[in-house]
């Protein structure tokens, strides 16, 4: 791989990893909520608390999702400038 291509992916990749890590961690914390309600009857508080980190998981997933078509876009401008770096044959 490119010496370019590969520092590219360098911050790409290290800003998609925490990303990644938050959305486990909400993944984790929303299906505690879920075992302890199927214990029992959740508070409202708790059906409140749910429903916000249900939004922030959905955001996440988005901005994930954004993330990875940036990371698409770039990876599809660093192919195209290394086939024009390379010498044409005819």
């Amino acid at each position: 791989m490119d010496k370019q291509a590969l520092a590219m992916l360098i911050p790409i990749m290290a800003l998609a990893i925490p990303v990644a890590a938050i959305i486990m961690g909400s993944l984790v914390k929303m299906a505690k909520f879920k075992a302890e309600g199927q214990r029992g009857a959740l508070s409202p508080d708790a059906d409140l608390r749910l429903a916000a980190l249900e939004d922030d998981v959905h955001g996440l997933r988005r901005e994930l999702a954004e993330t990875q078509e940036r990371l698409d876009f770039t990876e599809r401008l660093l192919a195209q400038r290394t086939g024009e770096d390379q010498p044409r044959l005819k």
